[in-house]
């Protein structure tokens, strides 16, 4: 008979380096009170971080930071005799609270916790942080297996630029042998993948009581993400199959619709009086409609919320406007988003479905459509009864790219303190996924042309869900290679 089992992680630190804001993004729920101020968490608090339906659980222990480290630890040492517990119980419980917080948190480590999270602030150099030294001593008198967490990275970062501020941080803790391991793990600049890693190094220090739970919890875990990754997918090839299906007709068609197209590039009148230009602004509309409601529906599903959908558009667009060049013959149509001709809905789509604020429209109209030509973002054909407007293959390959940069944004958006986004885009980020892409053209290609032979009422949407699996995988293997 299986029997669950019950597992600890203890969250430690010296005050004020982000302990319940990491909490809040492994468990992704915002437990907790995230300040910029010391002794933010009164009390050591668990929370469930991991579950299976047979009953397993792996709890994560949110404790008050270490303060005074050096009179913590001569606290300590005499906690086994009565002068130390009249010392700890009596004098620091009222006369000095948070030390007898610390005191508390280190003993609730001791005695429930099978591995032990130590954090520490990523920015400083272990050189001076003075700190480190006592509290390492504390961390031995535990006797517990410990883990080191590399918090405040800043932002995302190649894969080599963090390998090597892990190094720095192991090559200074070699000579604690209560430290297993140095990983870098920092709210803000994870992913699901990244998390992985922090798994697999628990599997080796979980005691082997409870190592057959512990892979029942880690498969649970990967399956959760699987699933949820393959939804993600799902939800982005749903928005390019239905902007490669949507067609608008166009009423009154005088033979020289192409042309009109071009002559965006030199608009000097109002956009969308004549009927070819109200059916591409109702085209780019819908479009812009569906994008905002995916980047809804990522977030959602990712647990986070979804309010911020216009701060991950807009974190994805700064990775089109750093790395796309400008084209001459698209000064004009700048001139008239500046003037007010282009709509700003309309435009919006026209940028890749991103959702900006009114300064920087222009920069993204300038960043997405400059790569791909203006020109080519719609195909007309005549019918018998009317021509009609659908977007180009060109524009949805854009699309594409809009969105697996999508992906990235909502899988690194660490709860911290809640809505908090990174300013811009990491352009690795840009770079791997321009390379997943040529890596896949052929595959994208049929992709496509399987959706515009398809019949309309039921698309083939197998072959670009399938591409994009892959060339997602592709990228986040690319970002982290050691997972």
């Amino acid at each position: 008979m299986t029997t669950p089992a019950q597992l600890h992680l203890a969250l430690i630190s010296h005050t004020n380096v982000g302990k319940t804001t990491l909490a809040r993004t492994l468990i992704g729920v915002d437990v907790g009170e995230v300040r910029d101020d010391a002794h933010v968490t009164t009390k050591s608090e668990s929370y469930r971080l991991l579950s299976t339906p047979l009953g397993d659980e792996l709890q994560l222990w949110d404790t008050p930071g270490f303060g005074d480290s050096v009179r913590l630890y001569a606290r300590l040492k005499l906690s086994g005799n009565p002068i130390g517990w009249f010392l700890s119980e009596v004098l620091d419980r009222y006369r000095d609270k948070p030390f007898w917080l610390s005191q508390q948190a280190v003993k609730t480590a001791r005695e429930a916790a099978d591995v032990v999270l130590y954090i520490v602030n990523s920015s400083e150099d272990p050189q001076d942080a003075g700190y480190l030294a006592p509290e390492m001593k504390i961390l031995q008198w535990l006797g517990k297996p410990v883990v080191v967490l590399l918090n405040q990275l800043g932002s995302p970062q190649p894969f080599a630029a963090e390998q090597a501020e892990q190094v720095r941080w192991q090559s200074h803790l070699a000579v604690y042998p209560m430290v297993r391991q140095v990983l870098a793990l920092d709210a803000y600049a994870r992913c699901w993948v990244h998390e992985s890693v922090f798994y697999e190094t628990l599997a080796k220090l979980i005691p082997a009581e409870k190592a057959e739970a512990y892979a029942r919890l880690l498969r649970s875990w990967e399956q959760a993400n699987e699933a949820r990754f393959q939804a993600s997918m799902q939800l982005i090839a749903a928005q390019l199959v239905a902007a490669a299906c949507d067609a608008e007709q166009i009423a009154g068609d005088d033979g020289v619709i192409k042309k009109k197209v071009l002559g965006y590039l030199g608009l000097g009148k109002q956009l969308g009086q004549s009927p070819e230009e109200k059916a591409m602004l109702k085209l780019t509309e819908r479009l812009a409609a569906h994008s905002a409601k995916t980047t809804a529906e990522l977030l959602q599903l990712h647990h986070l919320d979804a309010g911020s959908v216009a701060e991950i558009n807009e974190l994805v667009a700064s990775a089109f406007v750093a790395t796309e060049p400008v084209s001459k013959p698209l000064a004009s149509l700048w001139g008239a988003v500046s003037q007010g001709l282009l709509g700003g809905l309309a435009a919006d789509a026209m940028a890749g479905g991103l959702s900006l604020g009114a300064g920087a429209l222009i920069g993204a109209i300038g960043g997405a459509v400059a790569f791909w030509g203006a020109a080519k973002v719609f195909n007309v054909s005549s019918g018998r009864d009317a021509s009609r407007v659908q977007f180009s293959d060109d524009f949805l390959r854009a699309q594409l790219v809009a969105g697996l940069l999508r992906y990235l944004a909502v899988i690194h958006f660490g709860r911290g303190r809640g809505k908090f986004v990174v300013s811009q885009a990491p352009p690795f980020w840009r770079e791997q996924v321009d390379l997943a892409v040529g890596a896949h053209e052929e595959a994208i290609a049929q992709a496509f042309s399987a959706i515009r032979t398809s019949a309309p009422a039921s698309p083939a949407t197998a072959p670009l869900h399938a591409v994009l699996s892959q060339m997602a995988s592709w990228i986040l293997k690319a970002l982290y290679p050691q997972t």
